[in-house]
């Protein structure tokens, strides 16, 4: 019964026009260079806390390991990310794949947002491409996505 109203409030939403998507071929996965980009609400411990209808984004260096799940919504089972933070940011299976010439390399910086948004007009026009910039002056070609 939760299940169907969460979609019937859902599917009323308003979502705005998009035009038609931009593409571009990125390079082979062995010469990519991949990032991260989460909406698990990471945070450093320490810092603000994450608050409902935030849109914004949070970066992190590719050798920060001590982030914490700040998400402020209740519905999701965090027993995954406390048993291995990869589940929702997957760090170190990068860095595995980049040893392993899977991937080009790992990018120098990752993102996180806090997922739990009801209006998502303002990451349309300007956390979205905001941190779309910072991906491509970063050199980043391929973006792995944890939805949380």
């Amino acid at each position: 019964m939760a299940d169907q109203e969460l979609r019937d409030a859902i599917a009323e939403m308003p979502f705005p026009e998009l035009g038609p998507a931009a593409f571009t071929r990125p390079p082979s996965l062995s010469e990519a260079v991949v990032a991260i980009v989460t909406t698990a609400g990471l945070m450093r411990p320490g810092e603000k806390s994450w608050e409902g209808g935030d849109s914004s984004f949070r970066v992190f260096d590719r050798a920060e390991r001590d982030l914490i799940v700040g998400h402020v919504s209740l519905n999701f089972d965090r027993t995954g990310v406390a048993a291995d933070r990869n589940v929702v940011y997957p760090i170190d299976r990068l860095e595995e794949m980049a040893g392993e010439g899977v991937i080009g390399s790992v990018s120098r910086r990752h993102m996180s947002f806090m997922g739990a948004l009801g209006d998502l007009s303002t990451v349309f026009t300007d956390s979205g491409p905001a941190a779309a910039k910072m991906l491509k002056d970063d050199g980043v070609d391929v973006v792995v996505l944890t939805p949380v």
